[in-house]
Formats: C-alpha cells, sequence, structure tokens
C-alpha cells in the first residue's frame, strides 16, 4: 500500500507499524530517518519558523488566521504524482498540520481516489485508539493491536511504580507567548505519571491564559513543553518563565519528542514526567528529554 503522511504524529505511527517502506508522501515537519529521506516527497511545506520567537511565532498565525490564509501548503502536483492509496491527515489543530478538507477538495480536484483517515484524538485513550484505526485501514491490524498491547503495559507499569505515592501539583505550559495551558491528551499523561494536573484543559483545545491564573493553580511542578520544540528550545523557554513560579520546580521537556505529537511516543512522555515526579520509583528518563531549570 502507498501511504502518504500529512501530519508528524502519523508519520510516527507509520512507521512504529513497520511500515516505513511504504510511506511515500510527508510533510516538511515529518521526521524521517535519514537514510529513508530520500524516498519520501514532501507534499506539505509551510513557513521555517527557527529564529523567531514565541511572540513571533503567535503573532504570525493570529495574522494569517485573521486574513483567512493557510498556514500550510499542499503541493497538489507531488501528491498526484504519488498516486497514494491511503493518506493520513487531521482536524485537530490548524496550527499543528492540514485539514483534512484541503485534502479531501484537492484529491477531488486531482480525480484521485485515494482512502483518507483523519485522526482526531483528544486523549490519550484516543490517541492509542488512532495507532488501530491506522493499523487496521493499512492492512496491518495485528501489528497495531501488538504495538498498543505494548504500549498499555509500559502504562500501566508506571501506574504500578507510582501507586499510593503522593501526588504533586502539576501545571503544564504548551505556549510561552502568550501562555498556553496544557490540553487534550497533556493532562493525562500528567495523571498517568502519578501527578495532580492543575490548570489545564483535559480532553479540550488549548487557549490563551495569564501567568496570574497559572501561579494561582500553585502547582509544584512546571513543565515547559513548546510545540514544535526539542529540549534545547524548551529549555531556553523554560528559563524566561521560572521566575514566575516561586518554590515550584520547572522542567524542559522535548516537546515534540514526547508531549505534544499524538502517536505512540506519549507513552515514553508518561515514563520521564514520571522520571521528574518519582525519580526514586521509576527508570530515569532518557538523556536529552528532560531538564530541570529551577
Amino acid at each position: 500500500m502507498r501511504l502518504v503522511s500529512l501530519l508528524p504524529s502519523a508519520t510516527e505511527i507509520v512507521y512504529a507499524l513497520g511500515l516505513g517502506d511504504e510511506l511515500v508522501g510527508v510533510t516538511f515537519e515529518c521526521e524521517v530517518p535519514a537514510a529513508d529521506r530520500a524516498g519520501k516527497a514532501v507534499v506539505v511545506g509551510g513557513r521555517d519558523t527557527r529564529g523567531m520567537t514565541p511572540g513571533e511565532i503567535d503573532a504570525y498565525v493570529r495574522a494569517q488566521a485573521a486574513a483567512g490564509a493557510d498556514l500550510y501548503t499542499l503541493h497538489r502536483d507531488a501528491l498526484a504524482g504519488l498516486d497514494p492509496e491511503l493518506i493520513v491527515t487531521q482536524d485537530l489543530c490548524r496550527v499543528c498540520a492540514l485539514p483534512s478538507g484541503q485534502v479531501s477538495a484537492a484529491l477531488e480536484h486531482l480525480g484521485c481516489r485515494a482512502d483518507v483517515l483523519s485522526l482526531d484524538p483528544h486523549t490519550l485513550d484516543e490517541v492509542l485508539d488512532t495507532v488501530l484505526a491506522v493499523g487496521e485501514r493499512a492492512g496491518v491490524p495485528d501489528r497495531a493491536h501488538a504495538l498498543v498491547d505494548g504500549l498499555r503495559a509500559r502504562l500501566a507499569a508506571v501506574s504500578a511504580a507510582v501507586a499510593g505515592r503522593p501526588r504533586r501539583r502539576v501545571a503544564v505550559v504548551e505556549w510561552v507567548d502568550p501562555p498556553f495551558p496544557g490540553g487534550h491528551w497533556v493532562p493525562d499523561l500528567v495523571a498517568a505519571a502519578g501527578g495532580e494536573p492543575v490548570a489545564g484543559r483535559p480532553g479540550r483545545r488549548s487557549a490563551p491564559t495569564t501567568w496570574a491564573e497559572l501561579a494561582d493553580a500553585d502547582p509544584q511542578v512546571v513543565l515547559v513543553t513548546p510545540c514544535g520544540f526539542h529540549l534545547d528550545g524548551a529549555v531556553e523557554q523554560a528559563r524566561t518563565v521560572a521566575g514566575r513560579f516561586p518554590g515550584a520546580e520547572v522542567w524542559a521537556v522535548d516537546a515534540d519528542a514526547l508531549i505534544v505529537r499524538p502517536g505512540p511516543r506519549l507513552v515514553d512522555g508518561v515514563e520521564a514526567i514520571a522520571a521528574i515526579l518519582h525519580p526514586d520509583a521509576v527508570p530515569a528518563a532518557p538523556a536529552g528529554s528532560i531538564a530541570r531549570v529551577a
């Protein structure tokens, strides 16, 4: 089957299911093994925001939205040339990826008959369900069930390790200018890791808040997980806001690898958060995944 992924988390799922060789199209943000890059056509492009501050990125996104402009560009000719059988996309977040409506319209225009699967999870359980959905539509349901069973076993191991231990109050900051609290599945990650999520929006889209509201939630631990950034960027941003939470531990987390992309590595995120909250009960997080800044 010829697969096209229009969001980074779907690319992660495809590789986790052992279907990397069947993936023919990706986005400019997808993380693909170096050895595979030459064989993957980039069918979705967008503005390179590297070098922009969080405030500048937020202003750009708001300006595009106000103008009715898209944040991503679908390269229709490239897509048509791939003759895909299954395209995986989303409608969850227009800031994160191309919405499925544009994909369907492009396929109709091009006369393509690809199957389109939209992944729109809001909770951790729903993220795991998307793995099953991709596996089913890609013809490898047994692999998908085995993968999800393994992920659930890891979650159960964390739950057992932290059972009965004090749950510290944890606030997650997904963006720093302006501040956004953790939404959708992010509070689930904190709870699964043995923490008490505060100031978040479980199962709902994240929305701007104020630093005062975040501080009023009285977090004991603050996790800075800026969408679109790995650990270095998270550390830099965490340092700028650490002073707003006197008395709290402030940690930076590799957001793209562990927190914000709804794929199998969210379980790695649960394990990493558990290592922050209960370091004497679970294994240490891998090097380069978390860093304490205050």
